[in-house]
């Protein structure tokens, strides 16, 4: 049975740095690609980041480029997100996801991952 949980999130003030964790079990993710979603307060699910097999495969939202970071430790099958110079809009229950099927490319969209976490909670206040 395949779990993911997250980690570390927190309530922290504008221009903070946070960083969320993501543990696998029942299977081996470490080269299958590894996404971040968030959900804000009444809004939509939406794409954070994505890597794939390779840690050179990456893919961020606009909103979050240049400040958030993905990563992964294929050993202790966890990924990570850096999370730099935070907003109050950067607000959400934040996501990992985890595809059934192996795939060359990252993906920026919802139907392309199986398995989510339960989420951790981010506040960021101005």
């Amino acid at each position: 049975q395949v779990q993911l949980v997250e980690s570390g999130g927190g309530l922290v003030q504008a221009g903070a740095s946070l960083r969320l964790s993501c543990a696998a079990s029942g299977r081996t993710f470490s080269s299958y690609t590894l996404g971040w979603f968030r959900q804000g307060p009444g809004k939509e699910r939406e794409f954070v980041a994505a890597i794939g097999w390779s840690d050179s495969l990456t893919l961020y939202a606009d909103s979050v480029k240049g400040r958030f970071t993905i990563s992964r430790d294929n050993a202790k099958n966890t990924v990570y997100l850096q999370m730099n110079s935070l907003k109050p809009e950067d607000t959400a229950v934040y996501y990992c996801a985890a595809p059934s099927q192996y795939y060359r490319g990252v993906y920026d969209y919802q139907s392309a991952y199986d398995y989510w976490g339960q989420g951790t909670q981010v506040t960021v206040s101005s």
